[in-house]
């Protein structure tokens, strides 16, 4: 069947798949929503923009995108290339400047990281111009190795088991914020960005700090993953295979009164698709 497939269509068959399952089980997209993509210049959303665009002309239900790309002034920013791919595609777009950068730089403390500051900035902004567009979603393209990356981050230096949900409610209840990608490797979007040749944007700011908490853990999956060839599937089967019973949060009190079961059959880790009865959207191919 994926025979005379090139390359590039192969791998994007395999995402695309691994994406609408991922839709379907958390019903990320319904009729009628009005979807902002954030697009920083990275490879995962690029992907992600691609993606749902190609999806959008084959779902059963309708639905609007927009991609919006944040400008934030950082020196040496050249934004054009990414302004020439978009122009010459059929994506719907806008460009929003802000100079966040200096602001970040002067907030952020001898020795801190700017991914904090920098996130509730152009977290505020994109809300503003998610509000003024309309739209009621707005999608990320944060992967499986993002997640599985908070998970170890939260455990190892803030005493929390908390990892990435695939759709939240913001605090101010006005968008529901998905990631399409959540349960993808980063290794394949790594590999379709490249095949796809998008225009990849340098980011001056996380991008020129070493020693980052969130490389470390990048590290350690790599690490763990010469002994445990499949370490990471087996790490997101484990966010969706939960036993509140076997934990000692006292305040998980829906499951806290049952019973035990120590002799649950392992999982297949991965290999097993989640169920899908409940989907909005199908799509085959």
């Amino acid at each position: 069947m994926s025979q005379g497939l090139s390359s590039l269509d192969r791998l994007r068959r395999k995402i695309s798949r691994r994406m609408m399952r991922t839709i379907r089980t958390f019903g990320l997209i319904e009729e009628g929503d009005q979807i902002m993509v954030a697009i920083s210049g990275g490879k995962d959303s690029y992907t992600l923009l691609d993606l749902l665009w190609r999806v959008r002309k084959k779902a059963p239900v309708n639905f609007g995108l927009v991609a919006v790309h944040l400008d934030q002034k950082q020196p040496g920013y050249d934004g054009r290339p990414m302004r020439d791919w978009l122009d010459k595609s059929d994506y719907e777009y806008e460009i929003v400047e802000r100079d966040t950068y200096s602001v970040v730089l002067e907030v952020t403390k001898p020795g801190g990281t700017y991914c904090a500051p920098c996130s509730r900035m152009r977290r505020g902004i994109l809300y503003d111009t998610a509000e003024r567009l309309g739209c009621n979603k707005i999608a990320l393209g944060h992967h499986r190795d993002d997640t599985l990356e908070t998970v170890m981050m939260n455990m190892f230096f803030s005493g929390k088991l908390q990892a990435m949900p695939a759709v939240y409610t913001t605090d101010d209840k006005r968008f529901q914020v998905i990631r399409p990608l959540i349960e993808c490797a980063e290794s394949d979007i790594a590999d379709y960005a490249r095949q796809s040749a998008f225009p990849i944007l340098p980011c001056n700011l996380c991008g020129s700090q070493s020693g980052l908490q969130r490389e470390r853990m990048g590290d350690l999956l790599s690490q763990l993953e010469d002994n445990i060839p499949n370490v990471r599937e087996v790490m997101l089967a484990a966010l969706k295979n939960v036993r509140p019973t076997h934990l000692l949060d006292t305040t998980v009190s829906s499951t806290r009164n049952q019973e035990p079961n120590d002799e649950a059959p392992l999982s297949s880790c991965g290999s097993e698709e989640p169920s899908t009865s409940s989907s909005l959207i199908t799509i085959t191919g």
